[in-house]
């Protein structure tokens, strides 16, 4: 599958998000949106009112990570809403299959998170039910951490079991993706990359997308 860049508003400027998602406009795949309502994480970031307003904002698809309690609940509207794709934590969800479904039947990609000390293993039967799986490379809840290398052969572990299963299932990585890490990750197996600061910490976040695809590429 071709390589995907994601980039995180979580290291945008919140005052102009709709001029930022612009400036990735046409070489980004996805635009990653970070909902935290520190209670599953130690952060408060943004809620279903503001993706609302990105959805007529901007033309690309919405790619919104829950870290929230109670995903069960809410991730549904956010499908509803219009995100393109939808990812809830293995951690926080008491009814996955279910959550995962809504989500589906609303019209979105379902996605499943785990967190860095979540073993995957757990949750290979769940691989028909998903359409993303998403391994995170940092602990969730901020922007700008480093990259954890312990993460990589959870990835490539991730990889031999939807290769195993034969499915369309995307795997994707979140946290310290740069250029000193994207094609680690990429060798590892991971085909979707969330990157925050190393796009819009860079004064020309078009052009650290395409850098930031062409080293995935090159993986």
């Amino acid at each position: 599958m071709a390589v995907q860049i994601a980039p995180s508003i979580l290291s945008a400027d919140f005052a102009r998000l709709a001029e930022e998602a612009a400036r990735v406009e046409g070489v980004a795949d996805w635009l990653h949106v970070d909902v935290m309502d520190n209670h599953f994480v130690p952060n408060l970031t943004i809620g279903l009112p503001v993706v609302e307003a990105l959805l007529r904002s901007t033309s690309i698809p919405l790619d919104c990570h829950l870290m929230i309690e109670d995903p069960d609940r809410w991730a549904p509207g956010y499908a509803e809403a219009g995100a393109a794709s939808v990812t809830i934590h293995a951690e926080a969800a008491k009814a996955v299959i279910r959550t995962l479904r809504a989500i589906r039947a609303a019209g979105a990609r379902a996605g499943l998170a785990l967190n860095p000390a979540t073993p995957v293993e757990a949750y290979e039967d769940l691989l028909p039910e998903i359409d993303m799986l998403l391994v995170m490379t940092v602990e969730p809840g901020f922007g700008g951490q480093r990259f954890l290398d312990i993460m990589l052969p959870k990835v490539a572990r991730a990889r031999a079991l939807i290769d195993k299963h034969g499915g369309e299932v995307w795997l994707q990585v979140d946290g310290g993706v740069s250029e000193e890490t994207i094609e680690r990750c990429a060798a590892a197996g991971a085909d979707v990359f969330v990157a925050g600061s190393a796009v819009y910490g860079s004064s020309d976040p078009a052009k650290a997308v395409r850098h930031l695809r062409a080293l995935a590429e090159r993986a």
